[in-house]
């Protein structure tokens, strides 16, 4: 075999961490190869060392044949490797043909002038040469996500890439995006490229890739071929240990009501309605699930019970008592856990460090302080307690919240509000970015909380993982309920056809309509587990200088 690219022995250490041990891999030319293994399994630092953003402590890179030294990016982009990070790199009030071609504009009139048609008929020709549908014209704030991705990989086309990486591909696409993701591997693997990308997710390496290479604690456990593997045997090897692939839960008695709402309506930013006049109540020791595509009111109605949005009309109570007026704070106060949709924006400060982030919302209050001043001692001992149960990595409370994956600030702020010893937790997307070994855990974790007589409210884009979890599931249709069903009992069809806005006893509504539904709003069902592709537009950090170890 002529590889397209050999890491041959590659090994980098940061201070008190070995990101990379040792690691071997070979991409076949014209192939797509997954990089698969858990969040913090090395993944995204030895892609780093490919693409020449880190320089390996040890072991060579070989591209085409010919060993190589990449002291930056410049030199990985000049020996044909590419690199589309999670985070898209565009400038939103550009044009798609002036985000391509920005940095190596063709240029006139001696180098003084960019030459406009030379660099817009360039980027067209690339575009239908692979087949992408673009407009070299739309603004970049104008256009879908994933086209926004396509032009990511046109952007690595127009340089001379060979070899395309992508880091967590699916991350920010819906269904429909990574179906046609998978499209535009097929198109450039057929004209000679090379893909590598990186995933935690079982089904999308399954799915996409012609081989796998799993790596664990940074070292490399082997390579399949992804027509030669069980999702069972790969989640074996990426966590070391038999996965229980779905949650098992067990029927139990229901304790005091914890939670009422009552017919409540919740206004967006826009000021237009999101949430219809939603009524239901939740007890203790029962977890009561919440589906439906992204977008028909979960966030406005989760933020509205957890103080975080003010209702327009309506009231929720909670232990009793009135939550109007009552400040986010005093919520928390009250025992209330929040497991916020946008990590960024709501869960974290992303410039803090993991004891500071992990005192957010406590404090002012015993024991992280004491006489008005924060108690940072034992600020730090609880970060560690979070990092150390939840397997967040690396484990540096001291590091800031930015330098860590997606699923690793997911796992941290999961802990950080489990851990708060809440009567209710309100837990949306809760395993939204994490590997499938943190999944189980997390799942194991929110049913103890269930057995402990804790009340849980489930919003979750993944429908084997909200109706596997709940004891009663409702299913949201543009802001109201369209039916609460018994999760054990409920068909994937007839969840599909409540997304779709129908009743059950409407028999008119046809096939395709509940195939819709379900497309465009599951994140993971059926065989495919927790680990399958995401709804929304959940943007995880992929910044140059993370570490993935």
């Amino acid at each position: 075999m002529n590889p397209a690219v050999h890491l041959d022995g590659i090994t980098k250490r940061f201070p008190g961490v070995v990101a990379n041990d040792d690691v071997d891999l070979e991409i076949e030319r014209g192939s797509v190869h997954a990089l698969l293994g858990e969040n913090g399994a090395g993944k995204t630092t030895l892609m780093n060392v490919l693409y020449g953003l880190y320089r390996p402590t040890e072991g060579t890179v070989v591209v085409d044949g010919e060993p190589r030294s990449f002291a930056s990016p410049r030199d990985a982009i000049d020996a044909g490797i590419g690199m589309i990070h999670q985070h898209f790199m565009l400038v939103d009030p550009m044009t798609v043909w002036e985000n391509v071609v920005l940095g190596n504009e063709p240029r006139t009139w001696g180098g003084l002038r960019v030459d406009e048609a030379a660099a817009r008929e360039a980027v067209v020709e690339l575009s239908e040469r692979y087949g992408f549908d673009v407009d070299p014209d739309a603004r970049i704030a104008d256009v879908s996500v994933g086209v926004q991705q396509r032009v990511e990989i046109l952007k690595a086309l127009y340089r001379g890439a060979d070899v395309l990486i992508m880091d967590e591909p699916t991350a920010v696409l819906t269904p429909q995006e990574v179906e046609e993701l998978y499209d535009v591997f097929e198109e450039l693997t057929d004209q000679g490229k090379t893909i590598i990308f990186i995933s935690h997710k079982l089904g999308e390496a399954l799915s996409a890739a012609d081989e796998i290479t799993v790596l664990r604690d940074g070292v490399k456990v082997g390579t399949v071929a992804s027509a030669d593997v069980t999702r069972e045997e790969l989640a074996e090897m990426m966590v070391g240990r038999e996965v229980l692939m779905e949650p098992a839960t067990t029927p139990r008695e229901p304790g005091e009501r914890v939670l009422e709402v009552t017919d409540l309506h919740v206004d967006d930013d826009r000021g237009v309605e999101a949430v219809s006049g939603i009524t239901f109540e939740l007890r203790g020791g029962e977890v009561f699930g919440i589906a439906g595509v992204d977008g028909n009111g979960q966030s406005q109605l989760a933020e509205a019970i957890t103080g975080m949005r003010e209702p327009a009309s309506g009231s929720v109570d909670y232990l009793g008592e009135p939550m109007a007026g009552v400040s986010r704070r005093g919520h928390i106060d009250r025992g209330m856990a929040f497991v916020p949709e946008d990590r960024h924006e709501r869960g974290l400060v992303m410039s803090y460090d993991l004891v500071q982030n992990g005192i957010l919302g406590s404090q002012h209050d015993p024991p992280f302080a004491s006489g008005g001043r924060i108690d940072w001692e034992a600020s730090t001992e609880h970060a560690e307690s979070v990092i150390e149960a939840y397997d967040v990595r690396p484990p540096n409370p001291d590091a800031d919240a930015e330098d860590f994956s997606g699923g690793n600030q997911q796992k941290f702020i999961v802990g950080r509000e489990f851990e708060r010893d809440p009567d209710l937790v309100v837990a949306t997307h809760p395993t939204r970015g994490v590997d499938i070994g943190s999944t189980e855990f997390l799942h194991d974790r929110l049913l103890e909380l269930r057995a402990e007589g804790k009340a849980v409210l489930l919003i979750s884009s993944k429908l084997d993982e909200v109706q596997g979890l709940s004891d009663r599931l409702a299913v949201i249709h543009e802001g109201e309920f369209s039916g609460v069903v018994d999760p054990a009992t409920v068909t994937e069809e007839e969840i599909g056809l409540l997304m779709a806005g129908e009743s059950l006893a409407d028999e008119t509504v046809s096939g395709a309509a509940i195939h819709d539904a379900l497309d465009d709003g599951l994140g993971g069902s059926g065989a495919d587990g927790a680990d399958d592709v995401e709804a929304g537009s959940d943007r995880e950090t992929a910044a140059d200088g993370e570490v993935d170890a």
